[in-house]
């Protein structure tokens, strides 16, 4: 069977799922619809397919289903249009930056029966799967203690941050969404604190640039995450699980990985100089994992149930900060 796609969106991210949609053998890129006429039709000579607007690939035949790549505030209305038109959905994180319109939202795709994958791509990170097998064998023991260092090599602009949502739930959602899937159990309390230490135009802004947040699950476990829109060495990236007979981690990931040892020390080649480079295989892996659960009609995760569980901590962290305290999750 090839799954059929059309793609909404061709700006950065849009790329990046066009070429992962294109290099699976079990899928197909037919269409592709953009506001901008040039993103769309770049990508149409990229890979093939044709332009066609929203409203066409909604009403096809011919598309099993939709990649959601276009701005945040247009996801939960797409979404539902494209579940009731019976399309099988993958949608970038987050759904929406409401908790109340995700909650409407998922309602709709359970209506219809649909399907819905929202894009936590670092779930399907090679590195990150293999921490999470090593948990899931035993070699570690139970899960105590998770540590998430997130870091981008440099902060977007500003006009990108007064409609992100705020750095809680624009980046470090999706290290919300990795203590999940390490921790094995929900989190019941946040406890974040954040500045202004890169950029004062963030601030302006209304957003923090520099945070950290402590998770914490009923039995105890804990999750700390740092996040920082400036890391001068690269796309900063890496997770540790302490266990109670162990210990795993996942190291930054290198284009080349080679050490040169001589008189002046030993060097290393830089890291990934951000996601569509450092994530390559984890964009490519979960196209595939959506490919393959409407192929055998499996569950599909992340769900949005588990976007929806991200942005409820990420909201939980924006009030910690505000109120300067611990936050419990209902």
């Amino acid at each position: 069977m090839t799954v059929r796609f059309g793609l909404l969106g061709a700006g950065r991210i849009g790329k990046v799922h066009a070429k992962a949609v294109s290099a699976d053998a079990n899928a197909k890129l037919v269409a592709v619809a953009d506001a901008f006429p040039q993103a769309a039709d770049a990508i149409a000579s990229a890979y093939g397919c044709e332009v066609r607007t929203i409203e066409a690939i909604e009403a096809a035949k011919d598309i099993d289903a939709v990649v959601i790549c276009t701005p945040t505030d247009t996801h939960a209305d797409l979404i539902e249009r494209f579940a009731r038109a019976g399309k099988a959905i993958f949608c970038e994180k987050p759904v929406d930056l409401s908790v109340e319109r995700v909650k409407a939202c998922i309602k709709v795709v359970e209506e219809t029966k649909g399907k819905l994958m929202v894009g936590f791509n670092r779930r399907f990170d090679p590195h990150f799967m293999a921490v999470r097998k090593a948990i899931d064998d035993g070699r570690i023991g139970d899960v105590e203690m998770v540590t998430i260092t997130s870091r981008d090599p440099g902060a977007p602009p500003v006009d990108y941050i007064r409609r992100s949502g705020g750095i809680f739930r624009d980046m470090t959602i999706h290290d919300f969404d990795m203590a999940r899937f390490l921790l094995g159990e929900e989190p019941v309390a946040v406890t974040a604190t954040a500045a202004v230490l890169v950029d004062k135009a963030i601030g302006e802004a209304g957003d923090y640039d520099s945070v950290s947040v402590i998770l914490q699950t009923k039995s105890g476990k804990q999750a700390i995450i740092s996040n920082s829109r400036r890391a001068t060495y690269g796309y900063d990236q890496r997770i540790e699980v302490h266990g109670s007979s162990g210990m795993v981690s996942a190291e930054n990931q290198r284009a080349v990985s080679i050490e040169v040892a001589n008189g002046e020390g030993y060097t290393r080649p830089a890291l990934h100089d951000f996601f569509m480079t450092r994530y390559t295989e984890a964009y490519a892996n979960e196209i595939a994992s959506f490919i393959a659960a409407i192929e055998k009609g499996a569950t599909i995760t992340p769900s949005g149930a588990d976007g929806l569980a991200a942005l409820v901590l990420a909201d939980a962290a924006v009030q910690s900060v505000k109120e300067g305290k611990l936050i419990k999750i209902g």
